[in-house]
């Protein structure tokens, strides 16, 4: 080849270089940046990302929000919102007729509908009336310790009775609910947080910012990687004795380097009150109409945040071992287990994440 010819091929390949700079292509530096929100499932969501400008992440984020008070308002069985037919709405009229509900409600009850058998029948939203004398011995409770009582079991099993997720009739086509059992009432606080969750971040990920870590109350959902040269994000696991803070280790078991992912915890430290020095708390068992007191906590990992919802409901109503066979038989999921004696257990495949284990996340 030339000289010239060289030359010529050389001076055109800096003048595209030239060009690419100077042009809008140039890679893009991306921030952090971060927006706290409360009032929408009880409980504050924070949401931290990457962007090209603040703006943009400011554009998301509200966007995000928008989504978490909608599906709030949708999934919610103790309010009603005008205008809107939501979870309050078909617990109070659904026995009457089919009533046409939005398509994520409506979504959301059918997927809870045909996971239940997944769940070996340890989550069931059609628990409500079960559940709501549970919710009612709480209250109770917190306004006033020293009047605390326990469900009286006689009227536990009268409500079982009104349990029966057939009872729930749902109608595609129509998008409609219709409660078969006139005293029927569901209850999706076993996953309703981290179906929304897994929307908002679905949405997210088809947006402008795809690196994102949201934590709507300890339930965590994970997109891509940070863009600051580390492969994951961080994610703490409280212990059930502690309090944790942004600034404080002390409350920290462990932390799991991931991204892609959800992460939830349930607890007996969320949502509880004391009755003759015992601890009752949230979750109730289907079989024993009572709260189980197997471990202090479990947290699943996978990849849809409304899955990791239902199962770490369902893997805490379990003892470890039935647990822990339980979680080996699925493809796609890990858990950590913190049992009664502070002693964590975890899956195999959860161990190259954790810190405890060795793992890292260092820069690039």
């Amino acid at each position: 080849m030339r000289l010239h010819h060289i030359k010529r091929i050389m001076a055109l390949a800096l003048a595209a270089c030239l060009l690419f700079l100077l042009s809008g292509c140039a890679p893009k530096t991306y921030e952090k940046h971060t927006t706290s929100f409360f009032g929408t499932f009880d409980t504050v969501i924070t949401i931290q990302g990457f962007a090209a400008s603040k703006e943009a992440f400011d554009r998301v984020a509200a966007k995000a929000q928008e989504r978490f008070k909608e599906y709030h308002q949708l999934f919610d069985r103790y309010h009603p919102y005008e205008g809107i037919n939501n979870l309050y709405t078909l617990n109070h009229t659904a026995a009457q007729g089919p009533v046409k509900v939005a398509k994520p409600l409506f979504d959301l009850l059918q997927y809870s509908k045909q996971t239940q058998a997944a769940t070996h029948g340890m989550v069931n939203i059609a628990f409500g009336t079960v559940l709501e004398l549970w919710h009612d011995a709480r209250d109770a409770a917190e306004a006033s310790p020293a009047d605390a009582y326990l469900p009286d079991m006689t009227k536990l099993k009268a409500a079982s009775l009104d349990t029966d997720i057939n009872d729930l009739v749902l109608d595609q086509q129509a998008l409609t609910v219709y409660y078969a059992d006139p005293a029927l009432q569901i209850d999706l606080g076993a996953i309703a947080k981290g179906y929304a969750a897994e929307l908002v971040a679905q949405e997210m990920l088809r947006s402008e910012v795809k690196s994102f870590y949201i934590n709507a109350g300890g339930n965590v959902r994970l997109g891509h990687g940070p863009m600051d040269g580390r492969k994951n994000w961080g994610v703490a696991i409280q212990d059930p004795d502690g309090m944790v803070t942004a600034d404080a280790n002390t409350d920290i078991l462990d932390v799991l380097f991931l991204h892609d992912s959800s992460i939830v915890t349930s607890g007996d430290y969320q949502r509880f009150f004391l009755y003759e020095g015992k601890r009752y708390h949230h979750i109730v068992s289907p079989k024993t109409l009572m709260p189980t007191d197997y471990m202090r906590s479990v947290t699943i990992v996978t990849e849809d945040s409304g899955y990791a919802d239902l199962l770490s409901t369902a893997v805490f109503l379990m003892p470890y071992e039935e647990g822990r066979a339980f979680v080996d038989s699925l493809q796609g999921v890990e858990a950590l287990w913190v049992l009664n004696d502070r002693s964590i257990q975890m899956t195999d495949g959860l161990q190259k994440s954790a810190r405890s284990m060795g793992a890292t996340n260092p820069a690039d």
